[in-house]
């Protein structure tokens, strides 16, 4: 498993933050067609049942991540220092992750932000 956490700075990182949050966006929508499908909560319940409430806690689970995917790859370019092309390469790579991984957070977050308020099956 340690062969695939690439370190800060790699290229991979450019795409795993956004990556990832397709994965989040297909578990949620998926999981949320499926268990209406299934067993769909009483729409009396609103947006307070037990479907909202795991998709939300799925939400929040990839959020977090996301943000400290951010943190670690900004606190990376940071620590980067030196004018060679490698070095600027690597600085580079790991700012621009910090805003990708930055983006995915908010993202989350905000097509998550309707689950607070509607119910999910209507």
């Amino acid at each position: 498993m340690k062969m695939l956490r690439q370190p800060p700075g790699h290229p991979v990182q450019l795409v795993t933050g956004l990556a990832l949050w397709f994965v989040w966006l297909c578990a949620v929508y998926g999981g949320a067609a499926v268990a209406c499908a299934v067993a769909p909560p009483p729409v009396q319940a609103g947006p307070w049942n037990g479907l909202n409430a795991g998709l939300i806690a799925v939400s929040a689970v990839f959020a977090a991540g996301f943000v400290w995917a951010a943190l670690r790859q900004a606190k990376a370019a940071k620590g980067f220092q030196g004018t060679e092309p490698a070095v600027r390469r690597q600085k580079f790579f790991a700012s621009a992750a910090a805003v990708l991984h930055g983006v995915a957070a908010v993202s989350t977050l905000v097509v998550a932000l309707p689950m607070f308020v509607l119910a999910p099956c209507v």
